[in-house]
């Protein structure tokens, strides 16, 4: 079994998740600039054995596409060229930035550090997966 890895794109910083070789356990991995994601992707899949991106979907309430999704189809696109050996699956990411900044203010980070933007994509990007592993168990 391989790793699933999440992506929360986003068009100048994303962030990343990933689970254990066992894909019980997702935990945030890192944030990268968003220019330098294919690159990224390209090293961690040469050293690490990764079974499917799990990339975030962000949608309006009323279930339409949001905006940033035109960006994130051009990224799907140069990924599916570059890593073609690797399945997609989108997951949607609604309120995960806000869940994010409520599990920092949860977990006692103080107000400088809930201001930490890479932090809060890493901790989107971790619940993206960890939405795709509970409806898939």
């Amino acid at each position: 079994m391989g790793r699933i890895l999440a992506i929360d794109y986003g068009t100048k910083r994303t962030g990343l998740a990933v689970t254990d070789p066992m894909q019980i356990i997702a935990s945030g991995l890192t944030t990268v600039e968003t220019k330098e994601l294919i690159q990224y992707l390209k090293t961690y899949v040469a050293t690490e054995d990764v079974e499917k991106f799990v990339v975030g979907e962000p949608k309006q309430m009323d279930n339409t596409a949001s905006e940033s999704e035109v960006h994130i189809q051009k990224f799907l696109e140069k990924l599916q060229k570059e890593i073609p050996q690797i399945p997609v699956v989108r997951v949607d990411e609604r309120f995960t930035s806000k869940m994010a900044f409520q599990t920092m203010i949860d977990s006692g980070l103080k107000k400088k550090q809930r201001q930490n933007k890479a932090l809060v994509d890493e901790i989107s990007a971790t619940l993206i997966l960890q939405s795709y592993l509970a409806s898939n168990s």
